[in-house]
């Protein structure tokens, strides 16, 4: 990395305090060149998401090098979110720290580069973060790592169930899903929690225990789920959760 686009990339962090920043190194032409970015996720103070209308308007600028962000008042060490992540976008990442310093001027810090490496998180005890660790991706996860089946990736923003939005009634039978009336290992139990609609998903595991994490001790009965703001977990299916529960779904592949 040159030191202009170093200074850019210090510039619009600093600009951005105490929100995180993020953006695209391109190369355009013979030169490379960073692009700020809008962070549209509802706590840019945390997360960001980069706007999917500025990611489309570097790629027509030039070809896509490296995805850019910030940890403001935090270490530049990559989050677990930000290892998949970058995993998922198969660019390096680039993370500079930002902070302010006793005297009150906002000051950038170390600067962390990430390659993709293979890295998976594990399905128990990931931290949340939407659209990249959430009850969506522990069920694409789980049917990918357990069952073998690639269910593909489904773009959802923030709070999607408060805007009208219906993500998982409008998607599970296109994706091979369809309901069923008892349950068994490996089917999707669809919850509605303070919502208009069906916003949060589990996975039912009859005998308890995950074949890619045998470390853990079985659970029979459980869900596996990832609630908003919480680490990934197992929990007894029974009292709240089947109160909230709307239906079960299984995909046609599952073995019957």
């Amino acid at each position: 990395m040159n030191k202009a686009i170093q200074a850019a990339i210090e510039r619009h962090a600093i600009g951005c305090y105490p929100q995180e920043c993020c953006g695209l190194i391109i190369r355009e032409g013979r030169k490379r060149v960073y692009v700020p970015c809008s962070n549209t996720a509802r706590t840019p103070d945390e997360h960001f998401r980069l706007a999917p209308e500025d990611f489309a308007g570097a790629e027509e600028r030039g070809e896509v090098l490296a995805v850019v962000h910030s940890h403001p008042d935090y270490p530049a060490t990559p989050s677990e979110a930000d290892r998949v992540a970058c995993e998922a976008s198969g660019l390096p990442w680039h993370i500079l720290q930002v902070r302010r310093h006793e005297s009150g001027q906002i000051e950038p810090g170390e600067m962390v580069h990430l390659q993709p490496s293979g890295y998976q998180a594990p399905l128990l005890g990931r931290a949340f973060a939407h659209g990249v660790h959430d009850c969506l991706s522990i069920v694409l996860d789980y049917y990918q790592r357990e069952m073998h089946i690639d269910l593909g990736s489904f773009e959802r923003e923030d709070g999607w169930w408060e805007r009208g939005g219906n993500l998982y009634l409008d998607n599970l039978p296109a994706a091979g899903f369809e309901r069923v009336h008892s349950l068994q290992q490996g089917d999707i139990v669809l919850m509605q929690i303070r919502s208009p609609v069906p916003n949060h998903a589990a996975i039912y595991l009859q005998d308890g225990t995950l074949s890619t994490e045998p470390e853990h001790f079985p659970t029979p009965g459980a869900i596996l789920h990832h609630l908003y703001g919480r680490d990934s977990r197992r929990d007894t299916y029974g009292g709240y959760w089947a109160e909230v529960t709307t239906g079960y779904w299984r995909h046609r592949q599952a073995p019957r």
